[in-house]
């Protein structure tokens, strides 16, 4: 049953659907997804055409926002909106290590998460448009991994679209994960030295952070064993528009003087606990690097074997000399899944994950070159988590798409921006800029 409820200046209503665990299956098991319906309360009786949102990640359930915020505001002027949660994200059905143990083993739990990318995603999202829309298409807004998705369902089922909008989430059509992370690692450090020549105080505050963390064994209050290259990991935060910042301030406290002498603060473990566990969505480690799978290679830890090839972000090799101790960024890691209570119980499957041979493209190169939807697609120069050369590659190849490049903001645009990311691809997409 429907419930509806409301905020300021909206009304929403929470929407379940049951569709197919595997769709190719379709009378198989069946799992349950939910989304939020949202409508500007003076539009609430009104025939409005949809945009569904597609969620960055992958592994977090659509934006809980409070009336219009960020983009919601601009899209409530015309569209009745679904926030979507992914499947395994959210309410719907969510994976993690508590509820897949009633998968079976480690065996059962990977062959269960490798449904959960975006082929299935869209597929999911089709399954579901005829009861929102009466079987109209919808117009789509794909943040990052949303994104990424979107480019599926242009490849796999553009009859559903009336048109597609993509910010920070063109990515490469063909690119192994050790690609993706061959251009990251330098884009990583970009970040982390202007961060630096903001902030030249963190230089030595990171260096004495490592050095502490390189000869004691910390563990944070919630069980989050902290090491130095966990530490490290914290440079995920430089690919937002407030991040450098955010990070400024989470090293500016994290010592403090006591009976028994210096340690880390309370309240600088409080804070990388909250940075760093995946408790809340676990699904962005476990299946990160399995958005990239497309052919027979196994994705087999790219980000940490790619790390190995950039030894600057060797921590003990910064402290032996005098160079700046360089963060990391969106990539995970064999070691995130031993250092986080979260994760712990479900590291042998990530490991048969990682060795998956049987991916299925999810883009259709010859489909997309015909494609004949509008898109627009809002690229952030230098994005730290999407690489702009890969996503200017794809640009070209997607008939009829409409980019808009920009530094003006980083790749949280469509959120720090209010209104305005989201106005200019509307207006792309209508031949209006």
């Amino acid at each position: 049953m429907s419930v509806s409820y409301r905020q300021p200046g909206v009304v929403l209503t929470d929407r379940h659907f049951t569709v197919p665990l595997d769709h190719d299956d379709p009378q198989g098991e069946t799992i349950e997804l939910y989304a939020r319906e949202v409508v500007a309360s003076d539009k609430a009786d009104q025939d409005l055409p949809w945009l569904v949102y597609l969620q960055g990640g992958p592994g977090f359930g659509a934006n809980r926002f409070v009336g219009k915020q960020a983009w919601l505001g601009r899209a409530l002027k015309e569209y009745r909106v679904l926030l979507l949660d992914q499947r395994g994200t959210g309410h719907s059905t969510p994976a993690n290590r508590q509820t897949l143990p009633l998968r079976g083993g480690p065996a059962e739990q990977a062959a269960y998460l490798a449904l959960l990318r975006a082929d299935s995603i869209v597929r999911d999202c089709e399954a579901i448009r005829p009861a929102v829309t009466g079987g109209a298409p919808w117009t789509v807004l794909g943040q990052s991994f949303g994104g990424f998705c979107t480019v599926t369902y242009l490849s796999t089922a553009p009859e559903g679209l009336r048109a597609a909008l993509i910010t920070g989430g063109l990515p490469a059509l063909d690119a192994h994960a050790d690609d993706v992370y061959r251009a990251a690692y330098p884009r990583i450090e970009r970040k982390v030295m202007a961060h630096y020549a903001r902030y030249p105080q963190d230089v030595e505050r990171a260096r004495r952070i490592a050095d502490h963390l390189l000869t004691h064994d910390v563990v944070l209050p919630g069980g989050y064993r902290l090491t130095v290259e966990a530490f490290q990991s914290l440079g995920i935060l430089l690919g937002g528009s407030e991040g450098s910042h955010r990070l400024h301030h989470l090293l500016e406290h994290a010592f403090v003087r006591t009976p028994q002498g210096t340690v880390l603060s309370d309240a600088f473990q409080e804070e990388v606990q909250g940075v760093l566990s995946y408790a809340s969505h676990p699904l962005y480690a476990l299946v990160h690097e399995a958005i990239y799978g497309q052919d027979g290679r196994p994705t087999d830890w790219s980000a940490e074997r790619v790390r190995a090839e950039f030894g600057q972000f060797d921590a003990a090799k910064a402290l032996a000399g005098d160079g700046p101790l360089l963060f990391t960024g969106e990539s995970v890691h064999p070691w995130t899944f031993d250092c986080d209570p979260a994760l712990r119980p479900l590291r042998e499957t990530a490991d048969l994950l990682a060795a998956r041979t049987d991916w299925q493209p999810l883009y259709d190169p010859a489909r997309l070159a015909a494609n004949e939807v509008p898109v627009a697609a809002a690229i952030y120069h230098d994005d730290m988590y999407v690489d702009t050369a890969h996503s200017l590659e794809t640009a070209r190849t997607i008939r009829g798409l409409r980019t808009w490049v920009t530094d003006e903001f980083e790749h949280d645009g469509v959120r720090a921006s209010g209104p305005r990311v989201l106005d200019r691809l509307i207006a792309l997409t209508r031949d209006e800029v």
